[in-house]
């Protein structure tokens, strides 16, 4: 009988964690919405600050841009989460966040870089971001974004086999 009963209390401890295993599964793609809140949409003023910036790992001052930024985003039912940009300077890209919150922008720049020859190289620059914290009272209550602005030259461009990597601070605060 001992052994009976070790069997039942051995198999309702499968069953429990089975059970635990499958709700944790299950609310996993939940979680992946949940980090990417809260969502950006409306009106922003996107900042890359240029007094902050590095070229190749050293500080060195850049022209600081603002623009401002229309952002159109939703997670569907699958729990993936992406949107739009539209900038003011003119061009638009997509929107993602990945699965630990962060978002970013990918956009092309086909001359980016002016060569001393007269020609351009090109670049690709990507914005990533996610929710500032600092003096929100509260997680539904925040109203800017803190991140970086890295633009990365093709190795080769101007005949030099070295590519020019330019990051800058970026933020993104609530117009409307």
């Amino acid at each position: 009988m001992t052994g009976d009963g070790n069997r039942t209390g051995r198999l309702a401890a499968v069953l429990l964690l089975a059970t635990a295993a499958v709700a944790a599964v299950a609310a996993a793609p939940e979680a992946v919405a949940a980090l990417c809140a809260p969502l950006p949409n409306g009106r922003f003023t996107a900042v890359s600050d240029g007094v902050w910036a590095k070229t190749n790992e050293v500080f060195r001052d850049e022209q600081t841009v603002t623009s401002t930024w229309t952002l159109s985003s939703w997670c569907d039912e699958s729990h993936n989460c992406a949107g739009s940009v539209v900038s003011s300077d003119g061009w638009s890209a997509e929107l993602t966040c990945a699965a630990a919150g962060q978002w970013s922008v990918r956009r092309q720049h086909p001359t980016w870089v002016p060569c001393p020859d007269g020609s351009t190289a090109a670049a690709n620059q990507l914005y990533y971001f996610a929710p500032d914290l600092v003096g929100a009272p509260s997680y539904d209550a925040i109203r800017s974004y803190t991140g970086w602005d890295r633009t990365v030259g093709e190795s080769g461009g101007c005949g030099v086999n070295l590519p020019v990597v330019i990051e800058l601070p970026f933020t993104l605060k609530a117009i409307d």
